[in-house]
């Protein structure tokens, strides 16, 4: 046996190996599974955070339909309308069986506040779309925007123009394109 110091087994190396084999062998017990990404929940690392802006009507459909998706995690929710905020902020909770969901009654004071955001879903009225759409970029969110996204060229050429500055993921729902309809006569045009 050659007696170099990188084959040495010296009291120091049998500590430090013996900890390190010790500690790979409890620390799963110590760390849940979720917060690994294992037994189907997503690692913290890949959730979206998401926070939901005009949350009547369609904004409270596509809440409860993003709301099944393992990897987004709900922490806040706007709207002006106090009786839909209520109801959007009491399905989050019900969701994670807790109180934690944020509820604000202006857009601009969750966008400044909440800097652990990811992601805005935005149903707010049509009129509303384009500059909550433009604020949440420039606050450093991704967008959904319900449609229409803008009402005018010149609000659409800012929502783009802002997409692309701040480089940010902007997506307008248009679910009937992909329906066969639809599909063919855009084929056909």
């Amino acid at each position: 046996m050659r007696n170099d110091s990188s084959t040495t087994l010296t009291r120091r190396r049998f500590l430090t190996r013996g900890a390190m084999a010790v500690s790979a062998m409890t620390l799963p017990h110590y760390i849940p599974a979720s917060a690994l990404g294992r037994d189907g929940a997503a690692a913290p690392s890949e959730r979206i955070v998401m926070a939901g802006i005009g949350l009547g009507g369609r904004g409270s459909y596509d809440l409860g339909y993003m709301l099944t998706e393992s990897d987004v995690q709900w922490v806040a929710v706007c709207d002006v309308v106090k009786s839909r905020r209520e109801a959007a902020k009491n399905v989050v909770d019900s969701k994670y069986g807790n109180k934690d969901c944020a509820a604000y009654s202006d857009l601009r004071q969750l966008l400044a506040e909440r800097t652990d955001v990811d992601a805005v879903l935005i149903a707010t009225g049509d009129r509303w779309h384009a500059l909550a759409s433009v604020l949440a970029m420039r606050a450093g969110k991704d967008v959904y925007c319900e449609k229409p996204a803008c009402l005018t060229m010149a609000q659409g050429q800012a929502v783009v123009e802002t997409a692309r500055r701040y480089n940010r993921v902007y997506q307008t729902g248009a679910q009937r394109l992909s329906e066969a309809p639809h599909v063919f006569a855009i084929e056909m045009a």
